[in-house]
């Protein structure tokens, strides 16, 4: 089994998926090295260490040693950086190195729609995100170009878009497991449309629209269902078939639902690189609802890095774009979850990231007393949301040590999540659970841990 560093960087997976011992590889770059007129090379095993977890980098000679080894060109370097061209080595690159065309957003659509790939490595570093993200940002937009096959007009994809809100509802109150595979079965089935039909450019734009949030959608789901690596790979599809509808707010929608990802996973700095990406559409997205939630989404991943400012800025940002959202049925159909509840919510969690549980209490029972009922968070028709939150509750009471109501909460956090499927639910419930396990010499915690089948 691959080990968890591997799943963060493209050495690390090299060497795992090819049983190769570190110090093993570095003998050979060294021989190369010197090889080709650089000079001899230390390898003890430690560099490699440090490469891996970003101490250091392996200089430019080095660098062309080991391409030089995998048979990779050195433009390569340039073009990708460190430790992205190794990519390049890897069985599985070639989604990560399509051109940002039309043609190369259908291809990613055809790779990402197949078989589910449930090998444990995260394809983007700190380098090939930002790549991605500025790939992204130059992309042109599909053009009219000659298309083959029966002719189709503006109702098909209008009936994908109906489709893909009944998924996004159903993943409230099912849960992620199901709805994945009805996202790709989704996904395939427009891009079969893409490459068969024959269509305007109006109408391959909105094809390509809701193909990326085909891919958005099935990227949710695979991280709530625990498969990280596939939901990267989707969230990467998505945003190039977004460059290539020119649809501004599924790309933003996608960036915003990928930084979630990275801030629960160990890259904050990530997730707030893609925020800024997704903030940097507001002026084309029309919405101050999806605005409002960008900067929630900010908060958190600033909240993961432990920057109270960034995150108290951000919070201020995103209660002040609520204050100009349109009534929800009347908002973009992507945003029909996020309300003034949803947004404390986001708030409280991050100030419980931070340390401060009673200001995260506070927000967390602001959630559900917002001064109309279409504003208070909704836990009935997201029982997994609900949970998640109330377990956040639960450990900022604890944090107050108040532990009556951190397990009282935490009995309301588990009845919830019954029947719903979350990787992501079930993880922070566990996380819970071992908190108060701390705290087992009281009978209240020794029973909610009993019943909840913990030792």
């Amino acid at each position: 089994m691959i080990s968890d560093a591997a799943v963060r960087h493209p050495l690390a997976y090299l060497l795992a998926v090819r049983g190769q011992k570190a110090e093993a590889y570095l003998l050979r770059v060294a021989d190369q090295h010197q090889r080709m007129g650089y000079g001899q090379m230390a390898y003890r095993k430690e560099k490699a260490s440090r490469w891996i977890a970003g101490i250091h980098a392996p200089n430019y000679h080095t660098q062309l040693a080991m391409a030089a080894l995998e048979n990779i060109p050195p433009e390569a370097i340039h073009a990708h950086g460190w430790p992205g061209w190794l990519l390049l080595a890897l069985p599985d690159h070639t989604l990560f190195t399509l051109p940002w065309t039309t043609t190369g957003a259908v291809h990613a659509l055809e790779i990402t729609g197949g078989p589910v790939d449930r090998r444990q490595f995260l394809i983007t570093t700190s380098v090939t995100l930002g790549t991605t993200v500025a790939q992204w940002s130059a992309a042109a937009p599909a053009g009219a170009a000659p298309t083959a096959g029966r002719h189709i007009g503006a109702d098909v994809p209008d009936h994908f878009e109906s489709r893909l809100d009944s998924l996004r509802r159903l993943d409230d109150t099912v849960g992620s497991g199901a709805v994945y595979d009805a996202a790709r079965s989704e996904l395939r089935l427009i891009t079969a449309t893409l490459k068969n039909a024959s269509f305007g450019e109006g109408v391959e734009r909105r094809l390509l629209g809701v193909a990326a949030e085909a891919s958005r959608s099935a990227g949710w789901t695979a991280y709530d269902s625990g498969m990280a690596a596939a939901a990267e790979r989707h969230y990467s599809t998505a945003l190039r078939a977004a460059a290539s509808a020119d649809d501004p707010v599924v790309a933003a929608n996608t960036l915003a639902f990928w930084a979630i990802q990275h801030y629960s996973t160990g890259d904050p700095r990530g997730a707030v690189d893609l925020i800024e990406a997704a903030l940097s559409q507001a002026p084309r997205i029309g919405s101050p609802r999806l605005i409002s939630m960008l900067h929630a989404r900010a908060c958190r991943a600033h909240a993961h890095a432990g920057d109270f400012r960034a995150a108290d800025r951000s919070a201020n940002a995103a209660l002040d774009a609520y204050e100009r959202a349109a009534p929800i049925e009347d908002d973009l159909p992507c945003v029909y979850w996020y309300n003034l509840g949803e947004a404390h919510q986001l708030i409280g969690s991050s100030a419980l990231n931070l340390g401060h549980p009673k200001r995260a209490v506070g927000h967390f029972l602001d959630a559900s007393d917002a001064h109309t009922s279409q504003e208070a968070y909704n836990g009935d028709a997201f029982p997994r949301g609900h949970s998640i939150y109330l377990a956040r509750l639960a450990e900022a009471h604890l944090g107050l040590g108040d532990v009556d109501a951190a397990v009282a909460t935490a009995h309301d956090a588990v009845d919830r999540m019954g029947g719903v499927t979350s990787a992501r639910g079930t993880s922070t419930l566990e996380d819970l659970r071992k908190k108060l396990a701390r705290r087992r010499g009281i009978p209240a915690v020794a029973e909610f841990l009993d019943y909840t089948g913990t030792e």
